[in-house]
């Protein structure tokens, strides 16, 4: 799984700010079909914003977790009900990331 440096996680926050909430995880919870539009959606735009209904039985956190293991995605952040989750597109990415800075030696 990719881990994301705080620019990038920041960079991608901003990105977010601007994009629809396209995933609704209700009270049936996280279905295969929850997951394989998350996972469609995901490789198209490489960012999703979803939300957690309050009828749902997991917790924005929990639900944003589940999705993120199951489309091997990353949670970018969680506010309120709201989540962010990322993933590169390998063939076409569409967002550029911030460089992660080169450890140097000391």
């Amino acid at each position: 799984m990719m881990t994301l440096t705080s620019k990038q996680r920041a960079y991608l926050r901003s990105l977010a700010a601007n994009i629809d909430t396209i995933l609704m995880v209700g009270k049936s919870g996280l279905s295969d079909e929850l997951i394989k539009q998350a996972a469609d959606a995901l490789v198209k735009r490489e960012i999703i914003k979803g939300k957690v209904l309050e009828t749902a039985p997991l917790s924005p956190a929990e639900a944003a977790n589940a999705i993120a293991q199951a489309t091997d995605s990353v949670m970018v952040q969680v506010i309120g009900t709201k989540f962010v989750l990322y993933k590169k597109n390998e063939k076409e990415p569409v967002i550029q990331l911030p460089r992660a800075p080169r450890h140097q030696d000391v």
